[in-house]
């Protein structure tokens, strides 16, 4: 399921440059030297990729605790429903209920820390800015949380959550070079295609929960697996 992150974020990242975009026009690079200019925005992805990976972490370490009072299956069926419902249901419906309302103040901290350190030119500028980039709100970093907490460890989940990042990283470096250089109709198309896309991811983490003992899709439970094994011998 780790590739799916790599997916997630290569397609959505188009997203990503809509709502960090101008964070990235922003950047402080060198425009003159065109070493300075590759390093600095490497960094940048760096400290973004830093951050997605701290917060896999974290959500992989809740799956691992889940999947130690065994349901983990059920918990991948239950984000595999939850994405496609946050797919299916209007925004207008959750911006109602102002879900992020507790995280509206450590938001704000991250945001008043970005805007600080956009204005400086120091070494350690543009790792602090791809840092604290990794930690805004956003829809699609949202579900690539849900992936890390389906992984169910520790490790992988960090790993889902640094592909997601890596996959982010083309667009988003075409974007800091060269501005608003997709037209409206390609955008549009990659746009729609987002969220049948999660639909897809969300149906694979359902078909996995369900242990169906489809290879590399749906394998069979371990408990199974084990039982089949002691039954042959």
């Amino acid at each position: 399921m780790l590739y799916s992150a790599f997916i997630l974020g290569l397609l959505g990242s188009l997203h990503c440059v809509g709502m960090c975009g101008p964070i990235a026009f922003m950047l402080p690079v060198d425009r003159s030297n065109s070493f300075k200019k590759v390093s600095q925005i490497g960094i940048y992805h760096f400290g973004r990729l830093l951050a997605y990976s701290l917060i896999g972490l974290v959500f992989g370490l809740l799956g691992k605790s889940l999947y130690l009072f065994g349901v983990q299956q059920q918990l991948s069926i239950a984000i595999g429903v939850l994405m496609i419902v946050v797919v299916l249901i209007p925004y207008k419906t959750f911006s109602k209920y102002n879900l992020s309302k507790p995280l509206n103040r450590l938001i704000s901290k991250v945001k008043t820390k970005l805007g600080q350190a956009l204005k400086k030119k120091s070494a350690d500028t543009y790792l602090t800015i791809g840092f604290l980039n990794g930690f805004l709100p956003c829809g699609l970093v949202y579900m690539a949380v849900f992936g890390a907490v389906a992984t169910g460890s520790l490790l992988e989940g960090s790993y889902y959550m640094t592909l997601f990042g890596i996959g982010t990283i083309p667009l988003m470096t075409s974007a800091i070079y060269l501005g608003k250089f997709l037209n409206q109709t390609i955008k549009q198309r990659i746009q729609n295609a987002i969220p049948v896309f999660v639909v897809i991811i969300g149906a694979l983490f359902i078909l996995r929960g369900l242990g169906l003992g489809i290879p590399y899709i749906s394998p069979a439970p371990i408990v199974e697996m084990a039982s089949s094994t002691i039954d042959c011998h």
